[in-house]
């Protein structure tokens, strides 16, 4: 069965030739030109991935993001950003209240495709399973692609619990931003605009909820980050 996608843009020519071209990718789309509409569809059928421009004639797409984030039925859906906003805080915007990606335009629509591919990947079940990682109150459920805090479900988009996977595999070691796109391969993110560092501010949000307690990521000053086995140390460097 094919998997659907919803594009929310109201520029028809462009959402028509992206409709084409990832249909021949044996993706089903909808489009929608106003948030109006992609509410409308939204809320009537179950969508994969979302492609979101930001610029809409009847409000912006910042908007319908928050909302889709604070709602349980679509708090995980993928969510990829397309916006002619060439400003490095766009993104950064975008990506803290739930964006999983951003892309600028124009694009090309092979990049567009491999974006999207690499938000189903991430939204897959986990082939580890039943597996469960725990430190202390938090445990991270790699099948159910969850983190919780004393049985509590974290707000985290799917980006986030991959990268929060990927730290906590490797507690107690220093990993690189380097080091952490490259765990996180086929998953498209520009170094450049510190999507990682915004990413992991969320992730802290998230997992972090006393703040009498030592963070469990920390910031190593000119290296990288670490998951602390145990929170009882503070930011290194």
């Amino acid at each position: 069965m094919p998997q659907r996608l919803l594009l929310i843009d109201d520029d028809h020519r462009l959402a028509a030739m992206v409709g084409d071209y990832l249909r021949g990718h044996g993706f089903e789309v909808d489009a929608a030109g106003t948030l109006a509409e992609g509410r409308v569809r939204l809320a009537a059928g179950a969508y994969d991935a979302l492609v979101l421009d930001l610029m809409l004639p009847d409000g912006d797409g910042l908007d319908l993001t928050r909302e889709l984030r604070a709602e349980a039925r679509t708090r995980r859906l993928p969510l990829l950003m397309l916006t002619a906003r060439g400003e490095p805080t766009d993104r950064i915007v975008g990506l803290e209240i739930g964006a999983d990606d951003y892309l600028p335009k124009p694009f090309e629509p092979r990049e567009l495709l491999a974006r999207v591919k690499a938000l189903l990947r991430r939204a897959a079940p986990d082939p580890a399973g039943d597996e469960v990682l725990r430190f202390g109150r938090l445990e991270i459920d790699l099948g159910a692609r969850q983190a919780r805090i004393d049985s509590r479900p974290c707000e985290l988009t799917g980006h986030q619990f991959d990268l929060l996977v990927v730290l906590a595999r490797s507690a107690g070691r220093v990993l690189t931003r380097d080091q952490i796109m490259d765990a996180l391969k086929g998953q498209p993110l520009e170094a450049f605009d510190r999507s990682i560092d915004v990413h992991v501010s969320r992730i802290r949000a998230a997992i972090e909820d006393d703040p009498k307690q030592p963070r469990r990521v920390l910031t190593v000053r000119g290296a990288g980050y670490v998951f602390a086995r145990r929170q009882d140390q503070d930011d290194a460097g």
